[in-house]
């Protein structure tokens, strides 16, 4: 074994002992490139989440409500000023009924994702979510729905959603500004993740791998806000262009450093709920396996109406059609059984303290 790849192995020890590194330490797993190390990388970070979780691998029925939204972030495709996108609103009627197909199907976890669309009223949201909780008492549901007032994110709670996901996007607030527009604010996003935390949800946090502008020290930047921020859940996935963007043309998210990223927070956070995305899964054909295989614990099939999943466009050639649908939950099943894991249907909560 040369000392190079002697070296990261013991600093990939040293991060399963102490779940925390010096920045020069994180920098090198970053940047390493030997198969060798990043298998060693990747077994180190199976064995952790193997010792918490199993060989379970948790599906959350995802429903994608709204594409209307008010922000006009620079990256995304149902960004404010994209009069490309083809709109829609799902119906309270239409989103229980999606509750209700992946009921059936056996999911018992439903995230209710959407722009930052304010159609829906902090009531309407309230309403639906106590609705959904009546209906289907043992399943957990699940918001990601952007920022607002802390008065919302408690009423919400209080009818009953007990998770709520909203990445920081970056840990870094230089970088942060090259992504949004003026009206957007870095303390904002902050403030929301600090209150959900207080209020009690299990909160998930993330950030895209390779936005335009992003450098190793902003990706540092962001693990060492993870490590502040304790979330219960980290959703990380590469960079993807929408060319209707400012951002269109720029170039994809790199697959082996997501891939790596989700091993390096499976050792930093052994308790967290992480996501192998979508996002992984359209950069390349077997990214969910790679990042399941990687630490990664969680896979979110979609079961909105099947006529507006491509108009949920936050990037181009989303996956929405085949295994990433919950109705192909069989298909989904066998391809994470061939990787030797199992998909696990219950609610599946972070063991992570609240």
């Amino acid at each position: 074994m040369n000392l190079e790849i002697s070296g990261l192995r013991e600093i990939v020890d040293e991060l399963c002992t102490t779940t925390c590194l010096e920045r020069e330490q994180l920098r090198q797993l970053l940047l390493m490139e030997s198969p060798e190390a990043l298998e060693y990388l990747y077994a180190s970070a199976r064995r952790v989440r193997e010792q918490w979780y199993g060989k379970k691998v948790y599906v959350r029925g995802l429903i994608e409500f709204t594409n209307y939204c008010r922000n006009d972030c620079y990256y995304c495709g149902i960004r404010r000023s994209n009069s490309r996108v083809e709109r829609y609103r799902l119906t309270h009627k239409e989103i229980v009924d999606c509750c209700r197909a992946g009921y059936m199907l056996g999911y018992r976890t439903f995230v209710l994702q959407g722009g930052e669309d304010g159609h829906y009223t902090k009531e309407d949201l309230a309403e639906l979510v106590a609705e959904i909780h009546r209906l289907f008492s043992d399943c957990a549901i699940t918001l990601s729905f952007g920022e607002w007032e802390r008065e919302a994110y408690e009423c919400w709670y209080e009818a009953g959603a007990s998770r709520y996901l909203l990445r920081h996007e970056t840990a870094s607030q230089a970088h942060y500004e090259k992504l949004h527009p003026k009206s957007m604010s870095f303390a904002n996003r902050r403030r929301c993740l600090e209150d959900l935390k207080e209020i009690g949800y299990q909160v998930g946090a993330g950030f895209m791998v390779g936005s335009p502008f992003q450098t190793v020290e902003d990706i540092i930047e962001d693990i060492y806000y993870l490590k502040e921020l304790k979330p219960h859940m980290v959703g990380i996935g590469p960079f993807l262009p929408q060319k209707d963007t400012p951002f269109g043309k720029e170039k994809p998210g790199s697959l082996i450093m997501t891939v790596k990223l989700l091993a390096i927070i499976r050792l930093m956070h052994p308790k967290v709920l992480l996501p192998a995305t979508t996002a992984l899964g359209t950069i390349s054909s077997n990214g969910r396996e790679l990042g399941l295989l990687a630490g990664a614990n969680v896979l979110m099939p979609n079961l909105s109406p099947k006529d507006v999943r491509k108009q949920y466009t936050l990037y181009d050639n989303k996956l929405c059609t085949g295994t990433e649908a919950a109705e192909h939950r069989e298909r989904l099943a066998d391809k994470i059984h061939q990787i030797g894991y199992e998909l696990a249907m219950e609610k599946g909560d972070s063991l992570v303290e609240l």
